[in-house]
């Protein structure tokens, strides 16, 4: 059954047009979402072949950047960011292996690991803040932040963020 069928069934006939506007508007928005982080990435991979630093994906670039200057456990940076677990783990150890992140067991819990940046991981944090921060400058200076404000926008993700939350914990 397709959507339309499924919000006819649920929804007043008067209501209908408005609906299905809503329901194309809000898949428009998470494809532009999926293209927005694609492009990050994309940033992010241009930015370091700029600098001739090949060696991080950049998953892993946005991975060091999310750590920042905290300790913590796999579990909590992938809470953070945007990755899926066995990628966390998987680009965890490369990140250890190349020098970037320290890695030790936790004294309460030896089965968990705690992670924190080398300085070498310092440095890659730093190129994508930088980059970021130039983007924030170049967006702020254009205008485009401004109309709705970029603080409207953020509540309403956050919003979003917190119902899709709420589907996934009540999902069972």
């Amino acid at each position: 059954m397709n959507r339309f069928a499924l919000i006819q069934r649920e929804t007043p006939p008067a209501a209908l047009p408005a609906v299905a506007a809503q329901s194309d508007c809000y898949l428009d928005t998470l494809q532009i979402l999926d293209r927005l982080h694609r492009l990050m990435l994309d940033l992010i991979k241009d930015e370091f072949e700029r600098l001739g630093r090949v060696d991080l994906t950049p998953v892993q670039a946005l991975l060091v950047y999310n750590l920042g200057g905290a300790e913590v456990s796999a579990g909590e940076l992938r809470s953070r960011g945007m990755y899926q677990g066995s990628n966390v783990s998987y680009n965890l150890k490369k990140l250890v292996q190349m020098g970037y992140v320290h890695h030790q067991r936790c004294e309460q819990d030896r089965r968990s690991v705690r992670v924190r940046l080398t300085d070498e991981g310092i440095v890659v944090r730093d190129i994508v803040g930088t980059l970021f921060a130039r983007h924030a400058d170049g967006l702020d200076a254009s205008g485009i932040l401004d109309d709705p404000p970029l603080e409207q926008v953020n509540r309403q993700w956050r919003r979003i963020e917190r119902f899709w939350t709420e589907q996934i914990r009540y999902i069972y």
